[in-house]
């Protein structure tokens, strides 16, 4: 590594053309778009991490970065870049359009056929709230599918950190207020920390319904069936107008028939060229 930062005396300066590089890296390879006001951002997320590889300018992190074989280094750029705001529960509407419409509308569907398959991807599931969210919903009001049926949920995010608190499943009271009691109570265990404090671990019923991993959208998708929901929700606001074309268009190929696409309350597809159907604010039908 050459440029070593002296410990102690960190204030590395990033240029213009330093952080429209990277920008125009990070949204090639993740569709995110740093352009607009983002400098200070960058030049702050990226600073811890250049302190503690000893580099003094960006442009030899960078340098690095793109000479890093494993591709580790890329990971970590991307993580952290990402922004990753969520809790459980959030934008409530959209659970109780699952319990109240669509999980009893998909139920008389598929009772004829007997079948009990449900499939739900929660394509930006930072920290893991929103799909085990989704399983508590589908536990608690849907029985046909969510007990003893063929559900699963594939929860993915960009950021390996977030996904590494969401697979261990550990919650600081702060984080589980919106979870109602009696649902507290049944899918959490609560763990004394000492000192007066607890966390609460999520059960291993719905840990066994979510499977987390790491996903770049604006990679090919891995789906080989159709899917039944999708929420990708507070993501395409990061994005740029062709980015959001595309995945628009991704999402309505491998939702079913009858499938719904979940968007953020900041975000809308009016003014986009789309096939999906608008049903209520932020949702969508594939007819």
């Amino acid at each position: 590594m050459s440029a070593l930062a002296a410990p102690g005396n960190f204030n590395v300066e990033l240029t213009d053309r330093e952080y429209m590089e990277i920008a125009e890296f990070v949204h090639k390879t993740a569709g995110i778009n740093l352009k607009e006001g983002k400098k200070e951002l960058m030049r702050t997320r990226l600073s811890k991490r250049m302190r503690s590889l000893r580099f003094n300018h960006f442009k030899d992190y960078f340098r690095y970065v793109m000479s890093d074989q494993s591709g580790e280094e890329i990971v970590f750029l991307l993580d952290a870049l990402a922004t990753n705001l969520t809790s459980f529960f959030r934008e409530p509407q959209h659970f109780r359009f699952m319990a109240e419409e669509y999980l009893p509308a998909l139920e008389e569907r598929r009772r004829a056929r007997n079948n009990r398959r449900l499939r739900i991807w929660s394509a930006a599931c930072s920290s893991g709230e929103e799909p085990y969210t989704a399983a508590m919903v589908v536990l608690e009001k849907n029985p046909y599918f969510g007990q003893g049926g063929d559900f699963r949920i594939l929860a993915t995010d960009l950021s390996t950190k977030v996904l590494n608190i969401a697979k261990q499943g550990l919650y600081g009271p702060e984080r589980v207020k919106g979870i109602p009691p009696q649902t507290l109570q049944k899918y959490f265990t609560r763990l004394d920390t000492g000192g007066g404090g607890k966390m609460y671990k999520v059960s291993d019923q719905l840990r066994r319904l979510v499977a987390f991993k790491r996903l770049n959208l604006v990679e090919p998708m891995p789906f080989k069936n159709p899917l039944d929901l999708i929420f990708c929700r507070n993501v395409m606001i990061y994005f740029d107008r062709e980015t959001i074309n595309r995945l628009v268009d991704k999402y309505y190929q491998i939702l079913a028939p009858g499938g719904y696409l979940f968007i953020g309350h900041s975000e809308s597809l009016s003014g986009f060229k789309h096939p999906f159907k608008y049903v209520a604010p932020c949702i969508y039908l594939k007819e």
